[in-house]
């Protein structure tokens, strides 16, 4: 292949690259198809894919692990490998007991640092939850939100343990008792209206009202937990004992 013939096909193969990067043609983990398929995708040789890849891994844009594939985004530090042994080594009241901890300190900063762009996310996100029909939907949408205001905190550190405790929700047990106390609890009009306290606070640049806001909405969830597995005539159990 003439070498600028091979030069363009690489050039080709960045663009079209950073095109399904900037799109939401990705697995749900971030993980990129192979450069086999992405040859054939493209209509480019294997080659040339493979030296747009190292381009976009240079700038930090891709990264890859050995024998699982190539994924979106900057290279996991070492903490995120462990996070998983972390999660299932605890139990639902253990993670109750730091999110009080922790979420109300994340709305206070987000009642002095989100945009405008930010709380009318907020809000839309609130909707989404309350119009959600099953529990995955609910869990989706309400992740999404305490994230969202997690990340108006402005504060990395912060953000990176609460992406650890929000971890939990991606397991079945997790989703399976929550729902089991929304519907016990008959929970979902009350959890509206703290949602939307709580955005309305972060709104109103009031970071006491939104912390305090977002403590009665996690004490309601834990007293709705604690009622759940009380009917159940057990302890608390780790999520193993769950699954």
């Amino acid at each position: 292949m003439p070498m600028d013939e091979a030069a363009g096909n690489s050039n080709l193969a960045l663009d079209k690259l950073r095109t399904l990067l900037r799109s939401d043609g990705l697995y749900a983990d971030g993980k990129l198809p192979t450069e086999r398929a992405l040859s054939q995708t493209f209509g480019v040789s294997r080659r040339a894919v493979r030296r747009a890849l190292e381009v976009l891994e240079a700038e930090g844009l891709i990264w890859r692990r050995q024998g699982s594939g190539t994924f979106a985004g900057r290279r996991p530090d070492g903490w995120s490998e462990h996070v998983g042994s972390i999660v299932a080594g605890t139990d639902l009241m253990e993670v109750m007991e730091v999110r009080l901890r922790i979420e109300p300190q994340l709305a206070q900063l987000a009642a002095m640092r989100a945009k405008a762009a930010d709380i009318e996310r907020m809000y839309e996100l609130v909707k989404k939850i309350y119009e959600s029909t099953d529990a995955d939907g609910r869990e989706l949408w309400d992740g999404a939100l305490h994230r969202q205001i997690a990340q108006c905190a402005g504060n990395q550190l912060f953000l990176a343990i609460f992406d650890v405790i929000n971890r939990v929700r991606q397991d079945e047990a997790w989703q399976t008792i929550r729902e089991r106390a929304r519907s016990a609890s008959k929970t979902r009009t009350v959890t509206y209206s703290q949602h939307t306290a709580i955005v309305e606070a972060i709104a109103a640049r009031d970071p006491a009202k939104a912390g305090e806001a977002m403590r009665q909405h996690l004490l309601t969830l834990q007293e709705s937990l604690i009622r759940i597995t009380s009917l159940d005539h057990h302890e608390p159990k780790t999520k193993q004992e769950l699954a």
